[in-house]
């Protein structure tokens, strides 16, 4: 797309690639969405990755996710799941929380709107190290040996990390080393590559 990437508005626009088919490329951002209803039909529980706690993920996601999962326990630092997928109602008391939590200006920044986040897309997972905290309760858990391990060879099985370091003026959002959005390998390996973060590659792919 010729356009320069929208600045990071809160609006309400409908993203281009709302098929279920359309996974790999759908932009969601502080601007665009998806349909309220939107909740793949596919969805399995992340147990057959051999993960805990038991989530939800698209089926399509296993594979790639459970061999991750392998290699990391391989380099000493296993992982487990903090959150997976997340219906738009569950989305709507997320955000609510860190509402709660922080204040609406700061959750703006810390979470996705109801409709806005990748965890409905039923591709996006949130890691945490295995018998940790909740990743966001650290000062930096991209520095845990789990989080550098992730950052470094995640996309050599299919996953990005969404919301990078010094990047919050392009994603929209603080950075989050726990939050990686699958998009297979091919697409993983590109965006890698390219420099750019996971928003702009979309954006350029729309």
């Amino acid at each position: 797309m010729s356009q320069s990437l929208p600045a990071c508005n809160y609006e309400d626009v409908l993203t281009k690639h709302q098929s279920y088919d359309d996974w790999q490329q759908t932009l969601l951002d502080t601007v665009y969405k998806l349909p309220d209803t939107y909740a793949p039909p596919d969805l399995v529980s992340t147990a057959e990755a051999g993960l805990v706690p038991d989530y939800k993920l698209r089926a399509l996601v296993m594979p790639d996710l459970a061999a991750l999962v392998q290699a990391a326990k391989d380099a000493g630092v296993p992982l487990e799941l903090q959150s997976a997928y997340r219906s738009y109602g569950y989305q709507e008391k997320t955000f609510q929380y860190w509402i709660d939590k922080q204040s609406y200006e700061a959750a703006l920044k810390s979470s996705a709107r109801p409709g806005h986040s990748e965890h409905q897309l039923g591709t996006a997972v949130d890691f945490r190290s295995s018998g940790g905290p909740a990743p966001w309760d650290m000062e930096d858990w991209g520095q845990t040996p789990a989080g550098a391990w992730l950052a470094e060879n995640a996309w050599e099985y299919g996953f990005v990390m969404s919301y990078p370091p010094g990047k919050q003026e392009i994603t929209c959002y603080i950075y989050e080393p726990w939050h990686y959005r699958y998009v297979g390998k091919d697409v993983a390996k590109a965006v890698n590559g390219s420099g750019l973060t996971l928003r702009e590659w979309l954006w350029l792919e729309q």
